[in-house]
């Protein structure tokens, strides 16, 4: 049975009706929501939010010895930033809305209705999750340090812009909320969710699952479970990887391609934290994080009406871009130089040496598949060397079937349209334009650059010498 709080700081009810007290503690425990303290002695709520600042306050207008207004003056004052949600009655609800003014967050009249309370206090957690990652992204911008370096030893980077998002996953990871990972095919989106997991230490495992393909049966059965008999083959109780995922985390890979009955299904666990087996008649508490990712633009889909709109507004709770490889091409060196330890090692081979103009080749080239492409290609050069250096031909006889690959589908290597200057060059100025270009990318490399350009070394030679008699 799972034990962890949740949330990790009390929610804290101040009413001084017992009756009051065991129906909101009651509701909230039923809704997933187990840490509860409640207070029936108005003097006594300062000393306990102090001891432990709550996540949340639920507190009654009208009590003896103390009334709800001055206890309200007091917290709002010192502690600004914790959502207090006033409980009043009917003949009250005025002076509730000047609460509010006060400092409330929201209010709820008497008799307590459970669906209002269950939405007020998850709106007011997701409020005090919120703020409490804005302050940690500020202090570890303030500071530029990790904190949990270690949760990002299988991503090999120096990229800024990956460190960056390092130090915007740690400020999240604590959070409940759910985080979608956008990204090209082969940008490592796994390695992120594991990443968000690891550094939010939650004790349950790490749950993954590509949800492309599934039909709505499959995937209610894969994320749901279900009971003995529910369907025919159903021969006894089979746990939903949401069970598997307790206290952990649920990664939901190409989310994009989920159908209609899915999302409608993945919503409601979103937005209640429920879900029920198939063939059970009872719904039961989620307490899994959810991640999920996808390479698809979900606005495109949405305005193609293919994707829900308030599904994926609840996703991208938190957000995470990932940059292509061809954005982060100071790391190619140190990727190529790490698949071929690990490629070695796996071949039982010894590493050979790396030359130079191979990260200047591939520093040029566009990636369509990205870092999961680099590492095949690595992979399939190590198994082929036999003389001690890492052999070139193996990346060229690769990109050359990829840029016709593209020529053919495309009509040019990248896919992209061609942009002349008006008027146009000479075909001479083109060629110099275009040699001086391969040559600037390749770092003055000649091999890199030929291979660029598609002509051999030695033609290019030539033409350099060519054009350095010209001028």
């Amino acid at each position: 049975m799972n034990t962890k709080p949740y949330p990790s700081d009390p929610i804290l009810v101040i009413d001084d009706e017992e009756s009051i007290l065991l129906s909101v503690d009651t509701i909230l425990q039923l809704a997933g929501m187990n840490n509860v303290r409640t207070c029936s002695d108005s003097r006594q709520a300062m000393a306990i939010v102090e001891q432990r600042p709550p996540s949340v306050i639920l507190l009654d207008l009208n009590m003896p010895h103390l009334n709800g207004e001055a206890i309200l003056d007091q917290i709002a004052g010192q502690y600004p930033n914790i959502p207090i949600i006033i409980i009043t009655g009917r003949i009250d609800a005025e002076t509730a809305v000047l609460c509010m003014k006060s400092g409330a967050f929201d209010y709820i009249v008497k008799p307590v209705d459970e669906n209002r309370l269950i939405a007020t206090v998850k709106k007011s957690l997701q409020y005090s999750e919120l703020h409490h990652e804005n302050l940690a992204l500020k202090e570890q911008l303030r500071q530029n340090r990790l904190e949990n370096p270690e949760a990002f030893a299988d991503i090999i980077t120096n990229s800024p812009k990956m460190l960056g998002l390092f130090g915007y996953i740690e400020s999240i990871a604590g959070t409940s909320e759910p985080v979608l990972i956008r990204g090209e095919t082969g940008t490592g989106k796994e390695l992120i969710a594991r990443a968000i997991h690891t550094v939010s230490g939650r004790s349950g495992a790490f749950v993954a699952v590509n949800v492309a393909g599934l039909d709505d049966n499959v995937f209610s059965d894969t994320l749901f479970g279900h009971a003995k008999g529910a369907f025919t083959g159903a021969d006894s109780d089979r746990p939903g990887l949401i069970e598997r995922a307790a206290d952990g985390t649920l990664f939901l890979d190409e989310i994009g391609d989920l159908p209609p009955g899915s999302q409608i299904k993945l919503l409601r666990l979103l937005q209640e934290r429920e879900y029920m087996p198939l063939g059970r008649d009872t719904t039961r508490i989620s307490r899994a994080r959810v991640i999920t990712s996808t390479h698809v633009d979900l606005w495109e889909l949405q305005q193609k009406e293919l994707f829900r709109q308030d599904l994926h507004y609840r996703l991208r709770t938190h957000r995470i871009i990932l940059p292509s490889l061809r954005e982060r091409r100071d790391d190619i060196a140190m990727l190529i130089d790490h698949f071929a330890q690990c490629a070695a090692q796996a071949l039982k081979k010894a590493k050979p040496r790396i030359p130079q103009e191979l990260a200047n080749m591939l520093e040029s080239y566009h990636f369509p598949g990205n870092i999961r492409e680099l590492q095949a290609m690595v992979f399939d050069a190590i198994a082929q060397h036999k003389n001690g250096i890492l052999p070139l031909t193996v990346f060229r006889n690769h990109i050359s079937m990829v840029r016709q690959t593209e020529t053919r589908l495309h009509g040019n290597g990248s896919g992209v349209p061609l942009t002349f200057a008006d008027p146009l060059p000479t075909i001479k100025q083109a060629t110099r334009m275009l040699v001086e270009e391969a040559m600037h990318r390749a770092g003055s490399n000649q091999s890199a650059a030929a291979s660029m350009l598609g002509i051999t070394q030695q033609a290019l030679s030539n033409r350099l010498i060519k054009m350095a008699k010209e001028q």
